[in-house]
């Protein structure tokens, strides 16, 4: 019996290779750089929930995200940026979210978080002129490092300042 209907399939649009089992495409995979994104696309790419990312926009006036008929978020790739910065200081390196706060206003609406973070200033060398103090009481501390330590922990210090070096020539 004949349904009038080809066997022959028709010819599918081009589209994006499928996704193998187990992994799945994300819709900003398939956007431009430049597109505007909505609220679950930046929940889903960085992996925050979206009443946080509410949350956020309630606490940090930077992120400002354009709103569209029925309250709908498009983020910018700027806005995006300075979420996942906003997320790195606060998940990752420790802030308190007036931490943030106080960074932002400081600094503008910069969107790296390492370039927001003032780096960390290490004495040159451990000697008497920097003397370790004990806890809570700011003096210093009297048993004396014999050479030996002294040699390995200014070893160790000068590994840091050479690995420093290099993150700082990678731009990371």
């Amino acid at each position: 019996m004949s349904t009038g209907f080809s066997q022959t399939p028709l010819p599918l649009p081009d589209m994006p290779e499928a996704p193998r089992a187990g992994v799945s495409l994300r819709s900003t995979d398939m956007k431009s750089p430049a597109a505007f994104r909505t609220i679950s696309e930046v929940a889903s790419d960085l992996a925050v929930p979206q009443h946080v990312l509410r949350f956020w926009e309630s606490k940090f006036q930077q992120i400002r995200p354009l709103k569209r008929g029925g309250g709908r978020r498009y983020y910018r790739p700027e806005d995006v940026q300075l979420i996942g910065s906003i997320k790195d200081l606060l998940y990752n390196q420790g802030f308190t979210i007036r931490g943030v706060q106080k960074l932002l206003r400081e600094n503008g609406r910069s969107t790296s978080a390492r370039s927001m973070v003032a780096e960390p200033q290490v004495p040159a060398t451990l000697t008497p002129m920097h003397p370790m103090s004990a806890p809570g009481t700011g003096q210093p501390v009297t048993r004396g490092l014999s050479a030996e330590k002294r040699r390995e922990i200014e070893g160790v210090l000068n590994e840091l300042k050479a690995l420093r070096a290099l993150l700082k020539q990678s731009g990371i």
